[in-house]
């Protein structure tokens, strides 16, 4: 599904009594772990509703998951079993391991489960096959199953054989983690609400070519934040300074303006910015003009009547798709106006006014320092999926559940 199609599946809430059923489940339990640790279990609850509601309908439910690069080799230190316990105190209830993700190991003990039972199966990137998306040891996969679930929105960029494959050897199904991004991103790209506007932060332009290629074309207005606005300003003749700037792209920023105002989209960009001779936090600052930046001097933050042009924007529209900070929001002050952009846009949404999907890159732990984050009508922690859909790539995991639709 690419950012212009309408969400087409089938999902877990569509399926009947499943009693005596086996549902295999790709979910994403990549987490970070030291130390044997689980330092965060966002992507763990994550999964909690689906598999709540496969219990709930007497299966047995069997995760497919894959952790870190073993690059097809079994390497102890990235084994799933860490996981199990984590997951099943989240989930509060039992979930057992199987040191293998197929053959008679896994089918052992996938049948001694009760119905209602979970088990997560090892790392499939043990395997090389998992990302040759091979039809052969997708077919082993598909025999320990009888339905398949894909629950994992963040890895269906890649068209493995747990994300890809089994879907054409299985009757499959969203699951519900997955059903709320899809429902959540064609809200914000797909079928949205007029005015749209796009904020795009980072460090880089030629980190995000495609993407801002896309949105010209669709959306009413590009805000672009960050390092990225150096390199837009420094192509408008304006000097930036020590700033990080790409001055090579500045021909391929001319096309993307050209684009954009052939669209009839607009760019806005730092009108002030936040400039520093030292790139540290509580750094001698100043705010001036964005052409009266001093060449010992580098842009770190936009600037307060930035801000207010950029909250004001956000007032007269209906929705919002945010990826990447306004400015180094990891050092004090020059967070300011991620922070200030933020809250408003999260006060928007509560209040019923805008439509506030985020997601990509730094942009969650940007809208989490600014604790405006619960605010959004949806954060995506989805990384390069999310970034993907906003390039207007289609995702073959969420292509392969659409195209099960008859």
């Amino acid at each position: 599904m690419s950012a212009t199609a309408s969400p087409a599946f089938k999902r877990v809430s569509d399926l009947a009594d499943l009693t005596g059923k086996t549902a295999l489940v790709r979910v994403d339990f990549n987490v970070p772990v030291q130390g044997g640790v689980v330092g965060d279990i966002t992507r763990l609850e994550a999964a909690i509703p689906t598999v709540r509601a496969l219990i709930d309908k007497g299966a047995k439910v069997a995760l497919l998951s894959h952790f870190d690069r073993p690059k097809g080799k079994v390497v102890p230190e990235m084994s799933l079993a860490p996981i199990a316990p984590v997951f099943a105190q989240a989930l509060n209830a039992p979930v057992a391991f199987a040191g293998d993700c197929i053959g008679t190991l896994a089918k052992t003990a996938i049948a001694q489960l009760p119905a209602g039972g979970v088990i997560l199966l090892e790392n499939t990137r043990f395997y090389a096959g998992e990302e040759a998306n091979d039809e052969a040891f997708t077919a082993k996969l598909a025999e320990l199953g009888d339905i398949y679930v894909n629950d994992a929105f963040s890895a269906a960029h890649r068209a493995h054989a747990t994300t890809e494959g089994l879907a054409r050897h299985l009757p499959a199904y969203a699951g519900e983690s997955m059903a709320r991004e899809l429902k959540a991103l064609d809200l914000a790209l797909g079928h949205p609400h007029r005015p749209v506007i796009a904020l795009v932060g980072g460090a880089k332009v030629s980190s995000k070519l495609d993407l801002l290629r896309n949105l010209v074309g669709k959306v009413d207005t590009l805000i672009v934040g960050g390092g990225m606005a150096n390199t837009f300003l420094h192509a408008r003749g304006m000097a930036v300074g020590r700033s990080l700037c790409e001055p090579d792209l500045a021909p391929v920023v001319a096309e993307i303006e050209a684009a954009a105002k052939a669209s009839g989209c607009h760019i806005l960009l730092p009108i002030d910015v936040v400039a520093a001779k030292a790139f540290a936090a509580h750094a001698e600052h100043r705010v001036c003009a964005a052409n009266a930046v001093a060449a010992d001097e580098m842009i770190l933050d936009a600037g307060p009547q930035s801000v207010g042009a950029i909250v004001g924007v956000f007032a007269a529209c209906r929705t919002l798709v945010w990826n990447g900070p306004l400015g180094a929001f990891e050092l004090a002050p020059f967070d300011r106006a991620t922070i200030a952009a933020a809250k408003e846009a999260a006060t928007l949404a509560k209040d019923g006014r805008l439509i506030a999907v985020a997601g990509g890159g730094d942009t969650v732990a940007a809208l989490n320092h600014a604790q405006a984050a619960s605010g959004f009508t949806f954060v995506s922690t989805a990384g390069g999926a999310f970034l993907e859909w906003m390039e207007g790539k289609s995702l073959p995991g969420v292509a392969a559940l659409s195209a099960c639709v008859l």
